[in-house]
């Protein structure tokens, strides 16, 4: 049973909305890539797991601390024992080499097993302290079938794509009855999750110098046209309800401003390729409500209305 789901992180839907809409540096495009990929891992690894969850507390993207350490977590497995596993997508060559890991040129990379190490001790100490006794194993799953590893010794707690259906029928067999020790431990484990703001981490940007425009839900372009009922992406095609594409419009004020109100006028700069503030307004009534008058007028989202400003 999954208590905690898996959402794109705050910052990967940023970035992919800086991405249509500005030139990041290398350096940020590249950070922009790896939290993609790496998102479209653990989506690969949870449909794989689609099988056997049932049988195990599920426990997704969890950012925890202990003793001033932060640390992250892909996902946990609970029954009698802890299942931790760091999921990767990595493409291409690799070779180890003692404990450093390299591409297949050379370069050096972080070793993932001692990030996936570091976690468990922290996690282990962490449930300790909490009063629980269950044991922890961890587990560093690749899911990209373009991806080799050279020189790796055969007693590594790794699985590689071709084997995460014999992972799958190990965790199988050791499913057992989730007790009320296995749901407090994970309802604990909630309540330490903390939120990682990534506004201090992103470009520098502002509303003057971003491209307008509203993007495409699909290949997330800003290479958009509007017909009267429908957002049409020149790039990929898709096509969608204009009512829904002005509303993801919205949220994208949110998430990259978030101390700023919404007026009509941002929303329909921002939108660009709406004619008619009215249209704009007309599509806000069922979900904001409008405050205010004449300059001051702005939008604030319903009470009862949820999904546009959620931080995960």
């Amino acid at each position: 049973m999954i208590v905690k789901s898996r959402v794109e992180s705050l910052e990967l839907q940023i970035l992919r909305m800086l991405n249509a809409r500005m030139t990041l540096s290398s350096k940020e495009y590249s950070n922009y890539q790896y939290l993609e990929k790496g998102y479209e891992g653990e989506v690969i690894f949870d449909r794989w797991m689609e099988e056997v969850e049932k049988g195990y507390l599920v426990v997704n993207d969890l950012l925890l601390e202990y003793g001033n350490t932060k640390f992250q977590i892909d996902s946990l497995f609970i029954s009698k024992i802890i299942h931790l596993f760091e999921v990767k997508y990595f493409e291409g060559d690799y070779f180890i080499e003692g404990d450093r890991w390299y591409t297949n040129n050379g370069v050096e990379i972080k070793n993932p097993l001692q990030q996936m190490e570091r976690a468990e001790s922290l996690l282990r100490r962490m449930v300790r302290d909490l009063g629980f006794n269950i044991n922890i194993e961890s587990t560093l799953v690749f899911v990209n079938p373009n991806f080799y590893l050279y020189q790796a010794p055969r007693n590594l707690p790794i699985v590689f794509p071709n084997q995460i259906p014999r992972l799958l029928k190990n965790l199988q067999k050791q499913t057992a009855p989730i007790k009320n020790t296995h749901n407090n431990l994970a309802e604990r484990l909630l309540t330490l999750h903390s939120q990682d703001s990534p506004y201090k981490r992103l470009p520098e940007y502002s509303f003057e110098s971003l491209k307008k425009g509203m993007a495409c839900s699909h290949c997330h372009t800003v290479n958009t046209i509007v017909t009267r009922k429908t957002l049409i992406c020149i790039s990929c095609g898709k096509r969608e309800n204009i009512h829904e594409a002005v509303l993801r419009s919205v949220r994208e004020l949110q998430l990259l401003f978030p101390g700023e109100v919404l007026t009509l006028s941002k929303i329909h700069e921002w939108s660009k390729s709406i004619k008619t503030k009215k249209a704009i307004r007309n599509i806000l009534l069922d979900d904001f409500t409008l405050s205010g008058c004449g300059r001051g007028a702005h939008y604030t989202i319903k009470e009862n209305k949820e999904g546009y400003l959620i931080i995960e």
